[in-house]
């Protein structure tokens, strides 16, 4: 088991039409030490779908991209053992990748006849931050995260929005942190403005039943219970 973490994010097209598939378009991941945040390796890569006709001539998002930008960068199948070798065997972070990202890389490797590499445990902030920061960054979408604490525009490029996702953590870190040191003073000063509609996971139901039957598709680590936590300025991991 890898102690080390790899923070990913896929760029795909944008399905426009009934049945059309999801082509990974990008795909970026640096790996850090998760007791120094310390930067390991990173690697980034643009992918040629197989359909060019499911990527538009103009950007679907701004900064975003185009059928040019993949015509001449390799297939899945070129890149896959780099993707595989940085992925398997590691936990894996980033946001929202339970729903989206995971699914996408499986699909991929599924396609060319390949078994998907497995994480010994996921880290999902979209989940993590909307219960340890609460509702106060709107939606919790990366974007808004990165408006609230005033860290410039998402690119929508993966080696990008990982680091963005990565300076997102540090600074809920950080106000986390300040927060719990003054409990009674700067805790509640942003919850007096949450809407009461608006509520957030138990701490001791981080991972729900429904995750779990999820991770059951990685595989051996499926035999394993997961927490998560964000503490101070590290991001800590335990196995129960």
């Amino acid at each position: 088991m890898s102690n080390e973490i790899v923070f990913f994010d896929l760029e795909t097209n944008v399905p426009k039409k009934p049945g059309q598939k999801f082509w990974v378009l990008e795909f970026g991941a640096i790996v850090v030490c998760p007791r120094k945040l310390v930067e390991l390796e990173s690697y980034c890569t643009l992918i040629r779908p197989g359909d060019l006709s499911a990527v538009g001539v103009n950007p679907a998002r701004c900064h975003g991209i185009s059928r040019g930008t993949v015509l001449k960068a390799p297939g899945f199948e070129e890149v896959a053992d780099k993707i595989f070798k940085i992925l398997n065997g590691r936990i894996w972070a980033g946001h929202n990748i339970r729903r989206f990202d995971c699914v996408r890389i499986r699909e991929a490797f599924k396609e060319i006849g390949r078994p998907a590499p497995e994480p010994v445990a996921l880290i999902d902030s979209l989940p993590v931050l909307s219960e340890r920061f609460g509702r106060r960054a709107g939606d919790m979408k990366m974007a808004s995260l990165a408006n609230y604490f005033g860290l410039g525009e998402q690119k929508h490029r993966s080696l990008d929005d990982v680091r963005m996702n990565l300076e997102v953590l540090k600074h809920c870190a950080t106000v986390l942190f300040l927060e719990s040191a003054l409990p009674g003073v700067l805790e509640d000063q942003w919850q007096k403005h949450i809407s009461p509609s608006i509520t957030t996971r138990s701490r001791s139901n981080l991972m729900a039943f429904s995750d779990v039957a999820q991770m059951k598709q990685y595989g051996n680590s499926y035999n394993r219970k997961h927490k998560v936590a964000i503490v101070g300025s590290l991001i800590h991991f335990e196995i129960l």
